[in-house]
């Protein structure tokens, strides 16, 4: 859109969340922006990273950062290339938010405090007027540009009075319910799931945890019931192990790498006496033991109601112009965040979609202004 010279371009962003604000911060200086939002600006911050505000990833090469992204890899290597980790953390330093890596690659703020960052942020944006209000309907003609940064969670029914596509939403980094019952509160570290490792829980519902938050996210989409397969025995040598304790019992054996509670139900699924000894195991009942361990079947039915805060789903990524964020469907219109079909890992990775798409979107305005 060509400007008259002198003017300053109006730009409405509907959503007040970390995509929203930080689009804001950068077209501040050049636009006459106004944030809407039905509810307090950053509000969906405060409970990121347990409360600690985990900003970001410390993977700095964006080929490998977006593979933590089950739906919105291709779409991110220009979005990455264009705003990166580095400028994350800069851009953070910039507001007086300094930041530290634990040895997992999250990033934090050295204060810990999700209310720290929110409160540093929404001083930055000393230029924006915010509107506390819902808006039902976007009239492009009331202002020279229009952001939507409305997030995962809310209605796309202004969107498709657009025109645009919808990726129905669906639950990810989720619990999962499962047919099977083990016991609750028991925990698996270092467990593989194909090329995955990580750690797994028992619930009272199913399975939950870092290696589910992962499945969850990648079969978003997968049709219920499915049946998953665990890798317990990765790297460990079932005969050396009862050639060296030939005197102790099989469950005791197995404590060694799986709790004590479900080393006695594998065995009991299996009619193995939970006493027998080491050295009386034959060879079948080793196999059965090693298949079992290996391909450690899990059947889902179902995600659990609790903890869920990320969607798998949103504005059709076709539709949407991965250079500029600017839509292909109406001129003008901008996204930027979890409103996309874009969805991450548990990490930070929500968060950098936020901060470069919005960062994108904002380059994309200023450049149109300019042109």
């Amino acid at each position: 859109m060509e400007q008259e010279l002198n003017s300053i371009s109006k730009v409405a962003i509907v959503g007040a969340g970390p995509a929203g604000c930080l689009c804001a911060y950068f077209l501040q200086e050049s636009c006459d922006v106004t944030l809407y939002d039905y509810a307090s600006p950053l509000r969906t911050l405060l409970c990121t990273g347990g409360g600690r505000c985990n900003l970001g990833y410390a993977e700095y090469d964006f080929l490998e950062l977006v593979k933590n992204y089950p739906r919105g890899e291709k779409f991110l290597y220009s979005v990455f290339s264009k705003f990166s980790t580095f400028d994350t953390i800069n851009f953070f330093e910039n507001i007086g938010v300094n930041t530290y890596v634990q040895d997992d690659k999250r990033i934090f703020p050295v204060e810990n405090s999700a209310k720290f960052v929110r409160q540093k942020m929404l001083c930055a944006l000393n230029k924006v007027k915010f509107k506390k209000q819902m808006i039902e309907n976007i009239n492009p003609k009331e202002y020279d540009f229009v952001v939507i940064a409305i997030g995962g969670h809310s209605s796309y029914s202004l969107l498709k009075r657009l025109g645009h596509n919808i990726i129905p939403p669906k639950p990810s980094l989720v619990g999962l319910r499962t047919a099977e019952k083990f016991p609750a509160g028991v925990c698996l570290k270092n467990i593989w799931y194909k090329n995955i490792c990580d750690d797994l829980l028992f619930t009272h519902e199913g399975i939950s945890g870092p290696l589910v938050y992962k499945i969850s996210s990648i079969n978003a989409r997968c049709e219920m019931p499915y049946l998953l397969s665990f890798n317990l025995l990765k790297n460990v040598n079932i005969q050396d192990m009862l050639n060296s304790n030939p005197h102790k019992n099989i469950k005791n054996l197995l404590c060694e790498f799986v709790p004590k509670s479900l080393s006695a139900q594998i065995l009991n699924e299996l009619n193995i006496d939970t006493n027998l000894k080491c050295h009386n195991v034959d060879s079948a009942t080793r196999n059965s033991i090693i298949e079992k361990l290996n391909n450690f079947k899990i059947t889902v039915t179902g995600v659990s109601k609790k903890g869920e805060v990320v969607t798998a789903g949103g504005v059709d990524l076709k539709e949407v112009d991965s250079k500029t964020m600017r839509s292909k469907i109406v001129p003008n219109i901008y996204f930027c965040g979890e409103v996309l079909d874009i969805d991450g890992f548990c990490g930070g990775f929500n968060l950098q979609n936020c901060w470069s798409t919005a960062y994108v979107a904002a380059q994309g305005i200023l450049k149109s202004i300019s042109c």
